[in-house]
């Protein structure tokens, strides 16, 4: 029996898992989880990545005294965007910033000024968000944030986890394929476009594919945490990358939606697109496993209702992600609209109400009950699906004929239904825990226990319910989108292609 640990750390929570594979069945057991969020410190928020590196020593050692000692392999991956800097001696400057922090406001404007918009995105192939790693540099270049000047390297999060555990400083493709900083037909550093905002060049460390041994665990740690030495692998680090190699199916007809605090939305290509339809609807192109793209586009998506499910808890109103959903199914459909990724949301500082003024301010019913707030979020979410399926059939010029929703999202069975419903198109959904599952696969591939990426697909089919979902009551749901684009100010868009679910 083959083992392997996995560390998935999200902007809400981290986990551990230790993954099992009898050379047919993979299961997967949890050892470890903590609880994630950003701090504010005076006028910016930042990540506590030295307790993330603390729980990444407790899950080690959770899964030592629950599975000995004999373990094949270890991958971590993260969210994206934000990093931290290191000084000549290889140590933390200070914490990393999140990219919800304020800096960054105003910010994609400057430096559109110095170089236009559609040249970097001919470099990057990337989306545009004030949240990017690159507005993020230059926001600190421009408040002279004397660490930019002190800084020896530049490491994304999964990356300093991975040196802290190695001592080996490298940045993993996937992961610094969405900072805005990566030539995306060349796959490395876009030190031209750096140079031209006069950023530093010489903190960015090689840059590894993933799929490959990272480098082996350092004495220190393994004696800490009580492991025999393990190969460290270069998994696929950005959590999304390593969610979409779990996809369960290679139908090249299909898309995907990774869904958990934010949702990623779009398909598996094998280059970069780079047309002009690509950045007029500012999708993005990010590194996937063995030399694809992932055409994509982030969503504003569960993050409305944890904030509203903080918020209702500070107010002495605990409730479960059950809850939420059996209170949003029993009002009716329909009541309001919002956009998920309108500004009023990025960072609000009481979002239920964010939600209402959204609502009072557009002229629409104003959601009042727990339930309506959160039917009014799932309503909007699922319309702004549908929107983007159909940016993206603009874009390819077909319909995708399937939606595989995969990560946390998926356990919402609620949802799951309607966005069938929304879009329109049959929908799976799983395996609930994509981004581990992916992450394994590939520390499986590195070690060769596994082939190739089908082969681990078939072992994903084979080890993991996959439910469907078929649309229903279509013509409600036709009805209603026009509302949702009309309070929402987005402008319809009508591809002109013939589907049998359209």
């Amino acid at each position: 029996m083959k083992k392997y640990i996995a560390f998935d750390i999200g902007a809400s929570n981290g986990r551990a898992f230790v993954g099992e594979f009898d050379g047919q069945i993979l299961t997967l057991s949890e050892v470890h989880r903590f609880e994630n969020g950003y701090i504010k410190i005076l006028d910016h928020y930042y990540w506590d990545i030295l307790n993330i590196f603390n729980h990444v020593k407790s899950g080690l050692i959770s899964a030592r005294e629950k599975f000995g000692n004999n373990f094949s392999g270890i991958g971590v991956d993260s969210w994206g965007l934000d990093f931290g800097l290191f000084d000549k001696n290889g140590e933390l400057l200070s914490n990393p910033y999140c990219y919800r922090d304020p800096q960054t406001e105003g910010v994609m404007e400057k430096v559109f000024e110095i170089i236009p918009k559609k040249e970097i995105f001919q470099v990057t192939g990337l989306q545009f968000m004030r949240i990017n790693t690159l507005y993020q540099l230059v926001a600190m270049k421009s408040r002279n944030n004397p660490n930019l000047t002190t800084a020896d390297k530049f490491l994304m999060i999964p990356d300093i986890i991975n040196y802290w555990i190695t001592g080996r400083m490298a940045c993993e493709y996937t992961n610094t394929s969405n900072t805005q900083l990566i030539d995306a037909s060349k796959r490395e550093w876009a030190f031209t476009l750096m140079d031209r905002l006069d950023l530093p060049t010489n903190i960015f460390p090689e840059i590894i594919n993933p799929g490959n041994i990272f480098e082996m665990m350092q004495k220190t740690i393994c004696d800490e945490v009580g492991i025999s030495n393990l190969p460290v692998i270069g998994t696929a680090t950005a959590d999304t990358a390593a969610a979409v190699a779990a996809a369960p199916y290679e139908d090249q007809g299909s898309c995907y939606l990774s869904s958990g605090t934010w949702g990623l939305f779009g398909v598996l290509e094998n280059a970069p697109v780079l047309t002009n339809k690509v950045m007029q609807y500012n999708f993005g192109n990010e590194g996937g496993v063995f030399n694809t793209i992932r055409l994509l586009k982030n969503i504003t998506n569960f993050w409305l209702i944890q904030e509203c499910r903080r918020i209702w808890e500070n107010e002495g109103q605990p409730f479960s992600w059950g809850d939420l959903i059996n209170a949003a199914a029993k009002e009716s459909p329909f009541i309001a609209f919002i956009d998920p990724d309108a500004e009023d949301f990025l960072l609000p500082a009481h979002m239920p109400k964010a939600i209402q003024s959204y609502c009072a301010k557009t002229n629409q019913q104003v959601p009042q009950s727990i339930g309506e707030i959160c039917r009014v979020c799932f309503d909007s979410l699922v319309f702004k699906y549908r929107y983007t399926l159909d940016m993206l059939e603009d874009i390819l010029g077909r319909r995708p004929n399937l939606l595989q929703i995969i990560g946390g999202g998926s356990r919402n069975e609620y949802l799951c239904q309607l966005a069938a419903n929304a879009c329109n198109i049959p929908i799976t959904s799983g395996p609930i825990e994509a981004t581990i599952t992916g992450n394994i696969i590939m520390q499986m591939i590195a070690l060769g226990d596994v082939n190739s990426i089908a082969e681990g697909k078939l072992v994903i089919n084979k080890s993991f319910p996959i439910k469907r979902f078929e649309p229903q009551h279509i013509n409600d749901w036709d009805s209603h989108y026009n509302d949702f684009l009309r309070v929402t100010s987005l402008k319809r868009i009508n591809p002109h292609i013939s589907n049998s679910y359209r």
